[in-house]
């Protein structure tokens, strides 16, 4: 018997019906209880999704309010202490995601390798406690929809201490957790629960070979304890890191990566080592939207089926990761829209491959693998590398001789002031752009008004006292998607939206060819916006490598390649920007950490073609022209290197939300060039208070010169509302120029 199983499913909504539910409740427009019962709607509208799909282990606790490690922490009463003495109720559970106006909020971090966010668990001398079996709730549910497929969903103890921070003796906080598992796993068996899906994915990390020892006590543990459950311990996003060691652990069930971890994986099962394990095979991406190679999906199947106790198709992690359905999306070309997979259509792949696997014939078998085939031979898959050979990748001047013309030409004070480069999209900017985009409004009508707002504020900048000035941004949906509309060998969809973090949601586009510069990107509204001031406008743009992490990329030519063609086109808008006279020119690498591969062996390679493609992007401008970058929510002392690597006049590094840790990368290691670390945290509705923004400008200023520190918010301020915004920006400006004159520099 072959039979299918999901890890997860997106909680956004095919509208992001669910977005704007929690919204609407942040707001104030919609209770508690409203949002309770809207809230499980949905869930049991993705339930009944999975069961019509066909799918046998269909996921149950993947559903989250903000995110599922927070439910984890809030669950075992793990509350960071700034929180201790709140009512422990919805609105702190939200609070501690955003923050409120008594306190921050908890830091944020990348879920693994991937653009999904969790809040990280913060630990104290607090011992944890089940405060509710809220899996169970769960599970009781969802056996009302799809009875027996329900298959409970839960991060395992050992991956939740890792990501953890504040922990003092990680045995000690693992060994804590156990008798609550149980607790949870006991009444899950009692209500009927079959497999039980407890997701490890630490075991693909480095980090995960040191924990091998923890593993085998963990789930030696629950084989005592609670035998009755059948564990699979669930990994995803690389291979197994101890194939050998983790294989004997007393599990029911091994979940495997077989698209990101295939040869490391796949070795582990031909050499025997799960030989009487049931294997629930991720063969079908969950991280990209391109459609699966059936015919060599399937041969992987019957080489794993050969090697296995018993093999379940499933796809390679929770499709939370992708969008929902390719359905709505009537713009695309046809042969294209064929050869994608979103959430829905990932379901029904792994059906077919199951079927196959049992000697069915379905004949949309046949025609997924004729879809796929037209895909490939399509003209928009041509691959033509340009030569690189003339392109330069160094500046003509060290930083040192830079840094000199630039001031000269720019006049900044100590300590300047600027934004990373978004202002807040207001309801009235989305209607205007939902208006022209309708055709209710024409272009010149649309254009009339953004270049109204950058007036505003420019305007508003220079009011505040800022030093370098931004145009707002206020044309671009997002920093990605914005470019894939304007770049050859790119499309954008509708519909395809994923979450990012909380509420926040990302459309990515799709790279499905080779990428060229054929139009100006930004210079219209840049040139207008420095017209209108004799402060610096930043021209603002987003790297190739953030680019290609936050598109859904194509897989047909290696990553180094398509670095470099996206670094080639953003290198001819930078060219267009300083030929209209733009002093500082901004090329974001947000998630240049974001993309490090979880293995140390495989980290540099990377880096080096990540640095590569930004400089063939950024090293052909004048030496008076200044390359600013930003990056965000990365643990940036493993690539400090490389960041210098990068050779930008100045980068600027969130750095609010993990209270101060993130410094010490820069204290601990010399840092040459000028940098710019958060001062308050975008992320959260609060507004900081002054004494706040002090002590994040004055603690980094013990390592570095006040000629290189640069003051600035730690991201964009597109999500935020305006008043936070000024008040916000204020207080930052101000900030500022108190420790000018405390360092007589006023």
């Amino acid at each position: 018997m072959v039979v299918v199983s999901n890890l997860g499913y997106p909680r956004l909504g095919e509208n992001r019906e669910w977005k704007k539910l929690i919204e609407s409740y942040w707001s104030g427009d919609i209770s508690q209880e409203e949002l309770d019962q809207e809230s499980k709607v949905l869930r049991l509208a993705n339930l009944k999704k999975q069961v019509d799909a066909g799918v046998d282990y269909i996921p149950v606790g993947d559903f989250s309010l903000y995110d599922h490690i927070l439910d984890l922490s809030f669950q075992f009463g793990i509350i960071p202490k700034r929180f201790a003495k709140e009512e422990k109720d919805l609105d702190l559970y939200f609070a501690i995601a955003r923050g409120d106006k008594d306190h921050v909020a908890s830091s944020m971090k990348k879920w693994f390798n991937t653009n999904y966010h969790y809040i990280v668990p913060e630990w104290s001398k607090t011992k944890p406690h089940l405060t509710s079996n809220h899996l169970l709730e769960l599970y009781r549910e969802a056996r009302e929809v799809v009875g027996e497929k329900a298959k409970p969903v839960i991060v395992g103890p050992v991956t939740f201490v890792a990501l953890s921070s504040g922990v003092q003796d990680f045995t000690a906080a693992v060994k804590n957790l156990l008798p609550l598992y149980k607790h949870i796993f006991k009444d899950l068996v009692n209500a009927g629960a079959s497999y039980i899906q407890v997701d490890e994915p630490i075991f693909v990390t480095d980090e995960g070979a040191d924990l091998v020892e923890a593993a085998k006590c963990v789930y030696s543990y629950f084989a005592k304890e609670v035998p009755e459950a059948k564990l699979i311990f669930q990994t995803y996003f690389e291979a197994l890191i101890d194939a050998k060691e983790l294989s004997q652990l007393p599990v029911a069930a091994f979940g495997l990566d077989f698209v990101h971890g295939l040869e490391e994986n796949l070795e582990a099962i031909l050499s025997g080592l799960f030989a009487d394990k049931v294997i629930f095979a991720g063969v079908v991406d969950g991280r990209n939207v391109w459609s699966s190679d059936f015919i060599k999906t399937t041969e992987l199947l019957k080489a794993i089926q050969e090697n296995v106790a018993e093999v379940v198709v499933q796809p390679s992690c929770s499709l939370l990761h992708v969008p929902v359905t390719t359905k709505n999306e009537t713009d695309l070309d046809p042969v294209l829209k064929n050869g994608l997979s979103f959430a829905d259509e990932k379901l029904v792949e792994i059906k077919l491959l199951a079927e196959k696997l049992k000697g069915i014939d379905n004949p949309a078998y046949t025609q997924h693998i004729q879809n796929f085939d037209k895909l490939q031979a399509a003209d928009f898959r041509n691959v033509v590398l340009e030569n690189l050979d003339n392109v330069p990748t160094q500046r003509h001047l060290d930083y040192s001789q830079r840094q000199l013309l630039q001031q000269e030409r720019l006049g900044l004070p100590i300590l300047p002031t600027t934004t990373i480069g978004s202002f807040p999209q207001s309801p009235e900017i989305r209607r205007k752009r939902l208006s022209w985009k309708r055709g209710e409004i024409s272009e010149e009508e649309y254009k009339e008004y953004i270049k109204s707002e950058i007036s505003r504020w420019i305007k508003i900048q220079e009011d505040l006292g800022l030093d370098v000035l931004v145009h707002g941004e206020f044309e671009r949906v997002d920093m990605v998607e914005f470019f894939g509309q304007k770049l050859a060998g790119f499309t954008t969809t509708k519909f395809g939206w994923v979450q990012s973090y909380g509420s926040r949601a990302v459309k990515p586009p799709i790279i499905y060819g080779d990428v060229k510069h054929i139009q100006p990107l930004t210079v219209e509204e840049t040139v207008y916006a420095q017209s209108l001031t004799s402060r610096p406008v930043k021209g603002m743009l987003t790297g190739p490598i953030t680019i290609t992490n936050w598109s859904f990329e194509r897989t047909d030519i290696s990553r180094a390649q398509l670095f470099n063609q996206i670094g080639l086109a953003i290198k001819d808008e930078i060219q267009l920007l300083e030929n209209a006279g733009i002093a500082i020119i901004q090329v974001d690498e947000a998630a240049l950490r974001e993309g490090l591969p979880l293995r140390k062996s495989k980290q540099q390679a990377y880096l080096d073609d990540a640095i590569h493609a930004f400089r063939i992007a950024t090293s052909s401008v004048k030496d008076e022209t200044q390359i600013h970058t930003h990056m965000c929510y990365s643990k940036f002392d493993e690539i400090i290197d490389s960041i210098r690597e990068l050779d930008a006049d100045v980068i600027s590094i969130e750095t609010s939300r993990s209270h101060g840790d993130i410094i010490e990368s820069f204290e601990t290691a010399t840092y040459p060039l000028g940098i710019g670390l958060g001062v308050y945290d975008i992320h959260s509705p609060r507004v900081p208070t002054k004494e706040e923004v002090i002590a994040n400008i004055e603690r980094p200023l013990v390592q570095l010169s006040l000629g290189q520190f640069w003051v600035n918010p730690d991201c964009g301020l597109k999500t935020r509302r305006e008043p936070e915004t000024l008040a916000a920006l204020k207080i930052l400006v101000e900030a500022t120029q108190e420790v000018r004159a405390k360092f007589g520099k006023a």
